[in-house]
């Protein structure tokens, strides 16, 4: 079967080294792509919403396949599934298929919540994530919107019950799960089993995210568990595109090792 081509529509790149996305689910989407060894070309945008043509949502990840739109991270990776069968949910049985759906869905939610949180709501992280953000902007906008837009996600996460009690309660909470983590983490290959699977990539996305100065004091707790953080290098090592070239304004990731 002939792949049509594939465009992932995604935020600006960041000025981070060795993250594919300031989004989680952009991030997702990238190393799934590269996981499921498809070459693809990147539309890049400064708001979300410039990708609206192909998502009234105006939200990102939106995957192009040829003329399709395939909107939301989680069915693309179900869109991929499909078009590079064994490569994402390489060795796994029907009981491991839905543990992995499980982990995905975790990853979406529950640990979501915490990644939003310390970019948006923790007081230490906001002037450098601020900045990341919202640098281009011309000056007299820059002194408003960021300050609205962080209302905005403060209210999500009051509602979503992620800050609701407030700053310690929540990063007790994500310090808990991180414990949990680091105790399910395996000691060597994948999270469930010798294969990296979208399950992997989920879990990946919304804590390697996190591992970088915008959020040094969340990154420094995933850095204090050693299991999970060795479990998270081995799936960046796994799921990394070999090189990106220039293509057109675009880039092209050539087609990865499927693993």
């Amino acid at each position: 079967m002939t792949t049509p081509t594939l465009t992932l529509c995604v935020l600006a790149e960041p000025t981070i080294p060795g993250l594919d996305s300031l989004s989680p689910f952009c991030l997702k989407a990238h190393r799934a792509l590269h996981l499921a060894g498809l070459p693809y070309l990147v539309a890049r945008a400064d708001r979300p919403d410039a990708h609206r043509a192909h998502n009234p949502t105006g939200q990102v990840p939106v995957l192009l396949v040829g003329d399709r739109a395939v909107p939301d991270s989680t069915a693309i990776v179900h869109e991929l599934l499909r078009l590079a069968p064994g490569t994402l949910d390489r060795g796994l049985d029907d009981r491991a298929l839905a543990e992995a759906w499980l982990w995905e869905e975790l990853s979406d939610t529950a640990l979501n919540g915490f990644y939003v949180a310390a970019r948006w709501a923790d007081d230490d992280n906001w002037p450098a994530v601020r900045a990341a953000y919202f640098t281009a902007m011309p000056a007299p906008v820059r002194a408003v919107v960021p300050a609205l837009l962080r209302r905005r996600q403060m209210q999500t996460l009051h509602a979503r019950d992620v800050w609701r009690a407030g700053a310690e309660v929540c990063w007790r909470r994500y310090r808990d799960l991180l414990d949990r983590l680091d105790a399910r983490a395996p000691r060597e290959g994948f999270w469930l089993g010798p294969h990296a699977t979208f399950a992997d990539v989920s879990l990946f996305a919304q804590l390697h995210g996190l591992r970088n100065g915008l959020t040094a004091k969340q990154r420094d707790w995933i850095a204090a568990r050693p299991n999970l953080t060795a479990w998270l290098d081995r799936v960046d090592r796994a799921t990394r595109a070999p090189h990106a070239a220039p293509t057109n304004g675009r880039h092209h990731a050539d087609v990865a090792t499927a693993r």
